[in-house]
């Protein structure tokens, strides 16, 4: 029965089930959204707009570890591996080192193919310098006001969405917040402002 067999369970590993069940569903829902065109970026809103992270310490700007798609990442490897090796490694130090192990290392890989579509993407053939300024988008990652650091913007440009680090002059830009581009600052950085400010 199922009641015996949580009943059997220790406190640690009902919380791991739980964890672990739970960090499979909402990647689950994220890749059904993904697949349907919808926003999945689950990104962590400090109420400050920004974790002190910088992401140009990845080696790619707007790239952010903070993020609720890496946790679920690494709760998923974590758990499952510490699941399916519970009974199989006897050490105990030892079991929750792989585990660990595997939960950043699938975060590290997750990572690397989003900023290798992301350089894919921007390497096309759309000159971000003619065609960025006055597109509309939306804050996927918050952008820090005073361009006191780097957030991340998915801008629309010759039908196609594409997703570029982002600066701003005036206040913080909440994730999810409209905004438009009125500065090309590089290859991959955009100058932005809330949408709604152009609106009289």
């Amino acid at each position: 029965m199922l009641s015996e067999w949580w009943n059997s369970l220790s406190v640690i590993m009902r919380v791991v089930w739980g964890l672990t069940l739970s960090a499979s569903l909402v990647f689950i829902i994220q890749t059904v959204m993904t697949f349907i065109g919808a926003d999945t970026s689950g990104d962590f809103d400090a109420p400050d707009g920004d974790l002190g992270f910088d992401a140009s310490s990845l080696g790619h700007s707007g790239m952010n570890l903070y993020t609720l798609r890496n946790l679920v990442n690494f709760l998923l490897g974590f758990g499952w591996t510490l699941i399916l090796l519970e009974g199989s490694i006897n050490s105990t130090a030892l079991l929750i080192f792989i585990a660990l192990s595997v939960g950043l290392g699938l975060v590290a890989i997750v990572m690397y193919l989003f900023k290798w579509m992301s350089d894919m993407q921007q390497s096309g053939n759309i000159d971000v310098y003619k065609s960025a300024v006055g597109c509309t988008g939306t804050v996927y990652l918050t952008i820090p006001g005073e361009r006191k650091g780097d957030g991340k913007v998915q801008i629309t440009i010759n039908n196609a969405v594409r997703e570029y680090a982002a600066l701003t002059d005036g206040e913080t830009i909440k994730t999810g917040t409209p905004i438009k581009v009125i500065e090309v600052i590089n290859q991959g950085t955009l100058l932005v402002e809330e949408l709604n400010s152009f609106i009289v």
